[in-house]
């Protein structure tokens, strides 16, 4: 259970002004008109706005005060949060109560977008299809039948969107405002629906959206592109999409920040003698010289052959990574030749068959000598 006072950030003997400027300050700062689309924000708003209806409430302050718990304090929040805003600063804040609320903004849509190493280079430009809410076409978004004049002025709210209710308090009556429950703030009520989108002005349909990419951009980030979500409604814009990017792998490279590694394999002759090796790169093929007596994991570096920096100017590198491979199998000629070279450097070789067989002649003896030993004890 939140501590109210930790919450507005006051000490628990703070005066009634001290609380009401602490939670003035929060609440516009986490009010959800200036947080679009934060849910953590409009959590924190929410309990601020809870925090202050106990503080700034001698009677529920003291329960608080006593029995440290919302409940115990009368904490009962059933209608619209923005009521206690409103109480405090009045009704014209951030569209939401000051006037009738005409416009219904989009929603946001996520889609998920797989790229390939060459695209996040050059930062090509791709579409990609999403499935969104667009206006309809035959009402137009205006939600009831054309020409039907399906609309009446909301009887509850008397056209303003808005209802007024009245509350006595210590300090006197307390009028609060809330959006009106008959007409959600339109200030009208349809009374005939359109036939197609059945009076929801959109509907559901398949569209291509163009997905610009930044070069160099990696898998793991995140593309917004403004409005092209869920249409809005009288007016209001529409949603943005956001693309979330993954990155292909590639057949040959591996993305390792801006640089670009391959594995090259090599010979054991040709780490030995040197060799030159044509190597695949994203601007084609480049021949690469590997001299006499290179090591395994030995690494080359093709200057500006890797992916453009993302936050910088130039390119990073493309990095050679020599693999030796070992032969798992010699032809007769091979394996002579291979002896012969093991003589002429000095390598003592053991060979497989050999060393088998020194292994079972070794055994064979300590086995003949246990049979003899059983046979003199008897």
């Amino acid at each position: 259970m939140s501590n109210y006072y930790q919450v507005l950030g006051v000490d628990r003997d703070a005066s009634e002004r001290a609380i009401k400027s602490a939670y003035r300050k929060l609440a516009l700062q986490y009010h959800p008109d200036r947080n679009s689309g934060d849910a953590e924000a409009e959590e924190r708003f929410k309990e601020i706005n809870e925090a202050y209806a106990v503080l700034s409430d001698p009677e529920r302050r003291n329960r608080f005060d006593r029995f440290g718990s919302a409940d115990a304090a009368g904490v009962r929040f059933t209608g619209d949060i923005f009521d206690i805003f409103a109480s405090v600063f009045g009704t014209g804040f951030g569209g939401r109560h000051g006037t009738t609320m005409r416009g219904q903004p989009g929603e946001d849509l996520e889609a998920q977008l797989t790229i390939t190493l060459e695209q996040a280079r050059v930062g090509a430009t791709l579409t990609h299809e999403i499935e969104r809410l667009v206006i309809c076409d035959r009402c137009r978004g205006s939600r009831v039948e054309p020409d039907s004049g399906g609309r009446r002025t909301c009887l509850t709210c008397g056209g303003a969107g808005q209802v007024q209710a009245q509350s006595p308090s210590i300090f006197g009556t307390v009028v609060t405002t809330r959006t009106c429950p008959e007409c959600r703030g339109q200030g009208e009520v349809i009374t005939d629906p359109c036939s197609q989108c059945r009076g929801g002005g959109r509907m559901a349909a398949r569209e291509t959206v163009d997905v610009n990419l930044p070069k160099g951009i990696d898998g793991g980030y995140r593309l917004r592109i403004p409005q092209q979500g869920n249409a809005g409604l009288d007016g209001a814009p529409a949603g943005d999409v956001y693309i979330y990017l993954e990155l292909r792998p590639h057949k040959h490279l591996v993305r390792d920040g801006d640089d670009l590694i391959f594995e090259l394999p090599v010979g054991l002759a040709q780490a030995a003698l040197g060799n030159s090796f044509q190597v695949p790169t994203l601007d084609g093929p480049e021949v690469i010289e590997v001299p006499p007596g290179t090591q395994p994991d030995t690494t080359f570096r093709l200057r500006g052959r890797g992916m453009p920096r993302l936050r910088g100017a130039g390119f990073g590198d493309q990095v050679v990574a020599v693999r030796v491979e070992v032969p798992r199998k010699l032809s007769p000629k091979a394996r002579d030749l291979l002896m012969a070279y093991a003589q002429e450097a000095g390598e003592e070789i053991h060979e497989y068959e050999t060393l088998v067989e020194r292994i079972k002649g070794l055994f064979g003896k300590r086995r003949k000598g246990k049979e003899q030993e059983a046979a003199e004890a008897n």
